[in-house]
Protein backbone atom coordinates (compact mmCIF):
# COMPACT_ATOMS: atom_id res chain seq x y z
CA UNK A 1 0.00 0.00 0.00
CA UNK A 2 1.37 3.37 -0.99
CA UNK A 3 1.93 5.70 1.95
CA UNK A 4 0.09 9.06 1.58
CA UNK A 5 2.23 12.09 0.96
CA UNK A 6 2.36 14.74 3.71
CA UNK A 7 2.36 18.43 2.84
CA UNK A 8 4.96 19.73 5.29
CA UNK A 9 5.12 23.52 5.44
CA UNK A 10 7.37 26.12 6.97
CA UNK A 11 7.26 27.83 10.34
CA UNK A 12 8.48 31.36 10.98
CA UNK A 13 7.98 34.43 13.16
CA UNK A 14 6.06 37.45 11.91
CA UNK A 15 5.87 40.91 13.50
CA UNK A 16 2.55 42.68 14.09
CA UNK A 17 1.82 46.37 14.50
CA UNK A 18 -0.14 45.76 17.70
CA UNK A 19 0.63 43.04 20.20
CA UNK A 20 3.44 40.48 20.36
CA UNK A 21 5.03 38.77 17.35
CA UNK A 22 3.36 35.59 16.15
CA UNK A 23 4.44 32.18 14.89
CA UNK A 24 3.07 31.56 11.39
CA UNK A 25 2.75 28.22 9.60
CA UNK A 26 2.81 28.35 5.78
CA UNK A 27 1.98 25.64 3.25
CA UNK A 28 0.68 25.08 -0.27
CA UNK A 29 -2.54 23.29 -1.13
CA UNK A 30 -4.68 22.75 -4.21
CA UNK A 31 -7.79 24.89 -4.60
CA UNK A 32 -11.09 23.84 -6.23
CA UNK A 33 -9.57 24.17 -9.72
CA UNK A 34 -6.50 22.12 -8.81
CA UNK A 35 -4.14 25.08 -8.75
CA UNK A 36 -1.73 25.14 -5.83
CA UNK A 37 -2.12 28.18 -3.61
CA UNK A 38 0.07 29.51 -0.79
CA UNK A 39 -1.73 29.43 2.57
CA UNK A 40 -0.70 30.57 6.02
CA UNK A 41 -2.18 30.59 9.50
CA UNK A 42 -1.14 31.97 12.88
CA UNK A 43 -0.15 29.18 15.26
CA UNK A 44 0.19 31.40 18.35
CA UNK A 45 2.01 34.38 19.80
CA UNK A 46 5.62 34.31 21.01
CA UNK A 47 4.25 34.83 24.52
CA UNK A 48 2.16 31.68 24.31
CA UNK A 49 4.81 29.66 22.44
CA UNK A 50 8.12 30.79 23.89
CA UNK A 51 10.42 28.51 21.89
CA UNK A 52 10.56 27.14 18.38
CA UNK A 53 10.04 23.67 19.80
CA UNK A 54 6.74 24.77 21.36
CA UNK A 55 5.69 26.36 18.07
CA UNK A 56 6.59 23.24 16.10
CA UNK A 57 4.54 21.11 18.45
CA UNK A 58 1.56 23.43 17.98
CA UNK A 59 2.10 23.39 14.20
CA UNK A 60 1.75 19.61 14.24
CA UNK A 61 -1.93 20.14 14.94
CA UNK A 62 -2.22 22.33 11.86
CA UNK A 63 -0.46 19.72 9.73
CA UNK A 64 -3.20 17.29 10.76
CA UNK A 65 -5.77 19.66 9.30
CA UNK A 66 -3.76 20.32 6.13
CA UNK A 67 -3.39 16.60 5.45
CA UNK A 68 -6.84 15.54 6.62
CA UNK A 69 -8.28 14.81 3.20
CA UNK A 70 -5.30 12.82 1.90
CA UNK A 71 -4.06 11.14 5.04
CA UNK A 72 -7.40 10.00 6.52
CA UNK A 73 -6.70 7.41 9.21
CA UNK A 74 -2.96 8.03 9.08
CA UNK A 75 -3.66 11.49 10.51
CA UNK A 76 -5.04 10.06 13.76
CA UNK A 77 -3.29 12.03 16.52
CA UNK A 78 -0.74 9.81 18.19
CA UNK A 79 -1.57 11.07 21.67
CA UNK A 80 -4.01 13.21 23.61
CA UNK A 81 -1.36 15.95 23.67
CA UNK A 82 -1.38 16.19 19.87
CA UNK A 83 -5.19 16.20 19.80
CA UNK A 84 -5.24 19.01 22.36
CA UNK A 85 -2.93 21.11 20.18
CA UNK A 86 -5.27 20.63 17.24
CA UNK A 87 -8.25 21.55 19.42
CA UNK A 88 -6.50 24.71 20.58
CA UNK A 89 -5.70 25.67 17.01
CA UNK A 90 -9.21 25.15 15.66
CA UNK A 91 -11.47 25.90 18.63
CA UNK A 92 -9.47 28.25 20.86
CA UNK A 93 -7.22 30.62 18.92
CA UNK A 94 -6.52 33.47 21.37
CA UNK A 95 -6.89 36.13 18.67
CA UNK A 96 -10.44 35.03 17.81
CA UNK A 97 -13.73 35.26 19.73
CA UNK A 98 -15.90 33.28 17.33
CA UNK A 99 -16.60 30.32 19.59
CA UNK A 100 -15.36 30.96 23.13
CA UNK A 101 -14.69 34.06 25.18
CA UNK A 102 -11.16 34.83 26.30
CA UNK A 103 -12.08 33.98 29.89
CA UNK A 104 -13.33 30.54 28.86
CA UNK A 105 -10.16 29.91 26.85
CA UNK A 106 -8.00 30.84 29.83
CA UNK A 107 -9.89 28.43 32.08
CA UNK A 108 -9.64 25.64 29.47
CA UNK A 109 -5.90 26.18 28.99
CA UNK A 110 -5.30 26.31 32.74
CA UNK A 111 -7.11 23.00 33.25
CA UNK A 112 -5.30 21.42 30.32
CA UNK A 113 -1.82 22.57 31.34
CA UNK A 114 -2.16 22.06 35.10
CA UNK A 115 -4.05 18.78 35.29
CA UNK A 116 -5.07 16.98 32.10
CA UNK A 117 -1.89 17.02 29.99
CA UNK A 118 0.53 16.14 32.83
CA UNK A 119 -1.56 13.02 33.55
CA UNK A 120 -2.93 12.00 30.15
CA UNK A 121 -0.93 13.90 27.53
CA UNK A 122 1.23 10.97 26.33
CA UNK A 123 -1.66 8.47 26.25
CA UNK A 124 -2.93 7.20 22.86
CA UNK A 125 -6.55 8.23 22.44
CA UNK A 126 -7.98 4.71 22.56
CA UNK A 127 -5.90 3.90 25.65
CA UNK A 128 -7.88 6.34 27.82
CA UNK A 129 -10.91 4.73 29.46
CA UNK A 130 -13.80 5.91 31.61
CA UNK A 131 -12.94 4.06 34.83
CA UNK A 132 -9.34 5.29 34.94
CA UNK A 133 -10.40 8.90 34.35
CA UNK A 134 -13.13 8.64 37.00
CA UNK A 135 -10.70 7.21 39.56
CA UNK A 136 -8.18 9.95 38.72
CA UNK A 137 -10.77 12.68 39.27
CA UNK A 138 -11.76 11.16 42.62
CA UNK A 139 -8.12 11.22 43.74
CA UNK A 140 -7.67 14.93 43.05
CA UNK A 141 -7.86 17.28 46.04
CA UNK A 142 -9.95 19.82 44.18
CA UNK A 143 -13.43 21.29 44.53
CA UNK A 144 -16.21 19.20 42.94
CA UNK A 145 -16.96 22.01 40.49
CA UNK A 146 -13.31 22.00 39.33
CA UNK A 147 -13.40 18.24 38.82
CA UNK A 148 -16.57 18.63 36.78
CA UNK A 149 -14.83 21.26 34.62
CA UNK A 150 -11.89 18.91 34.03
CA UNK A 151 -14.32 16.19 32.93
CA UNK A 152 -16.12 18.61 30.62
CA UNK A 153 -12.89 19.83 29.02
CA UNK A 154 -11.71 16.27 28.35
CA UNK A 155 -15.10 15.40 26.88
CA UNK A 156 -14.90 18.43 24.58
CA UNK A 157 -11.47 17.29 23.39
CA UNK A 158 -12.79 13.84 22.48
CA UNK A 159 -15.87 15.28 20.77
CA UNK A 160 -13.44 17.31 18.68
CA UNK A 161 -11.73 14.09 17.57
CA UNK A 162 -15.11 12.57 16.68
CA UNK A 163 -16.10 15.68 14.70
CA UNK A 164 -12.87 15.45 12.66
CA UNK A 165 -13.45 11.77 11.94
CA UNK A 166 -10.53 10.40 13.92
CA UNK A 167 -12.78 8.51 16.36
CA UNK A 168 -16.15 6.83 15.98
CA UNK A 169 -19.42 8.41 17.06
CA UNK A 170 -19.48 6.41 20.31
CA UNK A 171 -15.76 6.53 21.14
CA UNK A 172 -15.88 9.28 23.75
CA UNK A 173 -14.79 7.54 26.99
CA UNK A 174 -15.46 10.68 29.04
CA UNK A 175 -19.20 10.48 28.30
CA UNK A 176 -19.45 7.71 30.94
CA UNK A 177 -17.33 9.44 33.60
CA UNK A 178 -19.37 10.28 36.71
CA UNK A 179 -18.48 13.29 38.82
CA UNK A 180 -20.51 15.56 41.08
CA UNK A 181 -20.37 19.34 40.73
CA UNK A 182 -22.04 20.03 44.10
CA UNK A 183 -20.45 22.87 46.03
CA UNK A 184 -18.69 22.16 49.33
CA UNK A 185 -19.18 25.72 50.57
CA UNK A 186 -22.07 28.12 50.17
CA UNK A 187 -20.92 31.33 48.41
CA UNK A 188 -20.62 34.39 50.61
CA UNK A 189 -23.62 36.74 50.78
CA UNK A 190 -23.67 40.09 52.57
CA UNK A 191 -26.43 41.25 54.90
CA UNK A 192 -27.84 44.75 54.47
CA UNK A 193 -25.91 45.97 57.55
CA UNK A 194 -22.64 44.49 56.27
CA UNK A 195 -23.23 45.99 52.84
CA UNK A 196 -23.82 49.47 54.25
CA UNK A 197 -20.87 49.24 56.63
CA UNK A 198 -18.59 48.19 53.77
CA UNK A 199 -19.74 50.98 51.47
CA UNK A 200 -19.08 53.60 54.11
CA UNK A 201 -15.38 52.61 53.94
CA UNK A 202 -14.97 52.51 50.16
CA UNK A 203 -13.55 55.36 48.04
CA UNK A 204 -15.59 56.84 45.18
CA UNK A 205 -14.40 54.53 42.41
CA UNK A 206 -14.84 51.24 44.26
CA UNK A 207 -18.16 52.41 45.72
CA UNK A 208 -19.45 53.07 42.19
CA UNK A 209 -18.14 49.68 41.03
CA UNK A 210 -19.73 47.88 43.97
CA UNK A 211 -23.03 49.69 43.53
CA UNK A 212 -23.16 48.67 39.87
CA UNK A 213 -22.49 45.03 40.76
CA UNK A 214 -24.85 44.90 43.77
CA UNK A 215 -27.84 46.63 42.14
CA UNK A 216 -27.70 45.20 38.61
CA UNK A 217 -26.13 41.77 39.09
CA UNK A 218 -23.50 42.52 36.46
CA UNK A 219 -20.26 40.61 36.68
CA UNK A 220 -17.22 42.73 37.51
CA UNK A 221 -15.80 41.90 34.06
CA UNK A 222 -18.95 43.40 32.50
CA UNK A 223 -18.88 46.48 34.72
CA UNK A 224 -15.28 47.14 33.70
CA UNK A 225 -16.26 46.66 30.05
CA UNK A 226 -18.67 49.62 30.20
CA UNK A 227 -18.06 52.93 28.48
CA UNK A 228 -19.96 56.06 29.49
CA UNK A 229 -21.89 55.93 26.22
CA UNK A 230 -23.22 52.48 27.23
CA UNK A 231 -25.12 53.99 30.17
CA UNK A 232 -28.41 55.72 29.36
CA UNK A 233 -29.12 57.98 32.33
CA UNK A 234 -32.54 58.93 30.94
CA UNK A 235 -33.80 55.45 30.15
CA UNK A 236 -32.04 54.08 33.25
CA UNK A 237 -30.36 51.20 31.42
CA UNK A 238 -26.87 49.90 30.74
CA UNK A 239 -25.98 48.28 27.43
CA UNK A 240 -23.65 45.38 28.27
CA UNK A 241 -21.53 44.71 25.19
CA UNK A 242 -18.06 43.77 26.41
CA UNK A 243 -16.26 41.84 29.11
CA UNK A 244 -12.81 42.68 30.51
CA UNK A 245 -10.95 39.49 31.46
CA UNK A 246 -7.26 39.04 32.25
CA UNK A 247 -6.28 42.35 30.72
CA UNK A 248 -8.12 41.76 27.46
CA UNK A 249 -11.46 43.05 26.19
CA UNK A 250 -13.81 40.52 24.61
CA UNK A 251 -17.45 39.64 24.19
CA UNK A 252 -19.74 38.56 27.03
CA UNK A 253 -20.19 34.96 28.12
CA UNK A 254 -23.41 34.43 26.15
CA UNK A 255 -26.02 36.21 24.06
CA UNK A 256 -28.34 36.60 27.05
CA UNK A 257 -25.50 38.31 28.95
CA UNK A 258 -25.53 41.07 26.33
CA UNK A 259 -29.11 42.14 27.05
CA UNK A 260 -29.77 45.67 28.30
CA UNK A 261 -29.73 45.89 32.10
CA UNK A 262 -32.09 48.10 34.15
CA UNK A 263 -30.16 50.49 36.41
CA UNK A 264 -31.73 51.82 39.61
CA UNK A 265 -31.62 55.51 40.49
CA UNK A 266 -29.25 54.88 43.41
CA UNK A 267 -26.70 53.30 41.08
CA UNK A 268 -27.11 56.11 38.55
CA UNK A 269 -26.42 58.67 41.29
CA UNK A 270 -23.24 56.86 42.30
CA UNK A 271 -22.10 56.61 38.69
CA UNK A 272 -22.86 60.28 38.05
CA UNK A 273 -20.93 61.25 41.19
CA UNK A 274 -17.96 59.17 40.02
CA UNK A 275 -18.12 60.71 36.55
CA UNK A 276 -17.91 64.20 38.05
CA UNK A 277 -14.56 63.46 39.71
CA UNK A 278 -12.89 60.86 37.46
CA UNK A 279 -10.24 61.76 34.89
CA UNK A 280 -11.92 59.98 31.99
CA UNK A 281 -15.53 61.13 31.55
CA UNK A 282 -16.00 61.41 27.79
CA UNK A 283 -18.65 59.31 26.08
CA UNK A 284 -16.13 56.87 24.58
CA UNK A 285 -14.02 56.60 27.77
CA UNK A 286 -14.08 53.53 29.98
CA UNK A 287 -16.24 54.15 33.05
CA UNK A 288 -13.43 52.84 35.24
CA UNK A 289 -10.38 53.72 33.15
CA UNK A 290 -6.95 53.02 34.56
CA UNK A 291 -4.96 56.12 35.45
CA UNK A 292 -1.75 54.10 35.19
CA UNK A 293 -2.62 53.28 31.56
CA UNK A 294 -3.91 56.82 30.88
CA UNK A 295 -7.45 55.57 30.43
CA UNK A 296 -6.63 53.28 27.50
CA UNK A 297 -7.92 50.25 29.39
CA UNK A 298 -10.03 49.67 32.54
CA UNK A 299 -8.47 49.08 35.94
CA UNK A 300 -7.33 45.62 36.98
CA UNK A 301 -10.10 44.08 39.16
CA UNK A 302 -7.87 41.75 41.20
CA UNK A 303 -5.62 44.60 42.22
CA UNK A 304 -8.60 46.73 43.29
CA UNK A 305 -10.09 43.81 45.22
CA UNK A 306 -6.86 43.08 47.04
CA UNK A 307 -5.75 46.65 47.74
CA UNK A 308 -9.08 48.40 48.30
CA UNK A 309 -12.14 46.15 48.66
CA UNK A 310 -10.85 43.57 51.13
CA UNK A 311 -9.02 46.09 53.40
CA UNK A 312 -12.24 48.16 53.50
CA UNK A 313 -14.17 45.05 54.53
CA UNK A 314 -11.76 44.45 57.42
CA UNK A 315 -12.13 48.09 58.54
CA UNK A 316 -15.90 47.60 58.50
CA UNK A 317 -15.57 44.59 60.79
CA UNK A 318 -16.54 42.05 58.11
CA UNK A 319 -14.71 38.75 58.61
CA UNK A 320 -16.13 37.08 55.50
CA UNK A 321 -13.75 36.53 52.59
CA UNK A 322 -15.37 38.71 49.95
CA UNK A 323 -14.66 39.63 46.35
CA UNK A 324 -16.43 41.48 43.57
CA UNK A 325 -18.56 38.43 42.79
CA UNK A 326 -19.96 38.56 46.34
CA UNK A 327 -22.16 41.47 45.24
CA UNK A 328 -23.66 39.39 42.43
CA UNK A 329 -24.49 36.53 44.81
CA UNK A 330 -26.01 39.01 47.27
CA UNK A 331 -28.15 40.60 44.57
CA UNK A 332 -29.48 37.24 43.39
CA UNK A 333 -30.38 36.12 46.91
CA UNK A 334 -32.16 39.38 47.68
CA UNK A 335 -34.18 39.07 44.46
CA UNK A 336 -35.28 35.59 45.46
CA UNK A 337 -36.06 36.53 49.06
CA UNK A 338 -38.28 39.37 47.84
CA UNK A 339 -40.71 36.76 46.45
CA UNK A 340 -39.96 37.59 42.83
CA UNK A 341 -40.89 35.21 40.06
CA UNK A 342 -37.95 32.93 39.30
CA UNK A 343 -38.15 33.81 35.58
CA UNK A 344 -37.76 37.50 36.45
CA UNK A 345 -34.74 36.69 38.62
CA UNK A 346 -33.24 34.62 35.81
CA UNK A 347 -33.58 37.48 33.33
CA UNK A 348 -32.22 40.06 35.77
CA UNK A 349 -29.23 37.80 36.43
CA UNK A 350 -28.99 37.08 32.67
CA UNK A 351 -28.57 33.34 33.12
CA UNK A 352 -29.14 31.04 30.15
CA UNK A 353 -30.82 28.46 32.43
CA UNK A 354 -33.20 28.79 35.37
CA UNK A 355 -31.31 25.98 37.13
CA UNK A 356 -28.21 28.17 37.28
CA UNK A 357 -30.18 30.89 39.03
CA UNK A 358 -31.72 28.54 41.58
CA UNK A 359 -28.86 26.12 42.23
CA UNK A 360 -25.84 28.42 42.24
CA UNK A 361 -26.76 32.03 42.89
CA UNK A 362 -29.71 31.89 45.28
CA UNK A 363 -28.88 31.30 48.93
CA UNK A 364 -31.66 31.73 51.48
CA UNK A 365 -30.39 33.09 54.80
CA UNK A 366 -31.26 31.53 58.16
CA UNK A 367 -33.82 34.23 59.01
CA UNK A 368 -35.76 33.50 55.84
CA UNK A 369 -35.56 29.76 56.42
CA UNK A 370 -36.82 30.18 60.00
CA UNK A 371 -39.70 32.42 58.88
CA UNK A 372 -40.77 29.92 56.23
CA UNK A 373 -40.51 27.09 58.75
CA UNK A 374 -42.65 28.99 61.28
CA UNK A 375 -45.42 29.51 58.72
CA UNK A 376 -45.58 25.77 58.06
CA UNK A 377 -45.63 24.95 61.80
CA UNK A 378 -48.35 27.60 62.37
CA UNK A 379 -50.62 25.74 59.96
CA UNK A 380 -49.89 22.30 61.41
CA UNK A 381 -50.55 23.33 65.01
CA UNK A 382 -53.04 26.14 64.37
CA UNK A 383 -50.62 28.36 66.21
CA UNK A 384 -51.78 31.60 64.65
CA UNK A 385 -55.42 30.77 65.40
CA UNK A 386 -54.64 30.16 69.08
CA UNK A 387 -52.75 33.43 69.27
CA UNK A 388 -55.74 35.32 67.80
CA UNK A 389 -58.18 33.62 70.22
CA UNK A 390 -56.07 34.44 73.26
CA UNK A 391 -55.81 38.05 72.10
Amino acid sequence: MRRPRYQFGSLYQEARKNGPDVWVYRWREADASGKRQLRKQIVGTVRELRSRTDAQQAAEALRLSVNKQTVENHALPASLEMLVEHYRLKEMPMDSHERKTRGTKLVYNSNLNSHILPRWGRYPLRRINSVEVEDWLKSLKLAPSTKAKLRNVMSAIFRHAIRWGWLGQHENPIALVRVSARRKRVPVVLTAMEFQALFSKLPDRERAMGTACATTGMRISEVLGLKWEDIDFRQKTANVQRSFVDGSMGRCKSEISQQAVPVDGVALEELAAWRSVCLYSKADDWVFGSERLFGRMPIWPDSSRRKVLQPAARKAGITKQIGWHTFRHTYSSLLSESANDVKVVQELMRHAKVSTTMDIYTHARMERKRAAQSKAVDVLFSRSGQAEASA
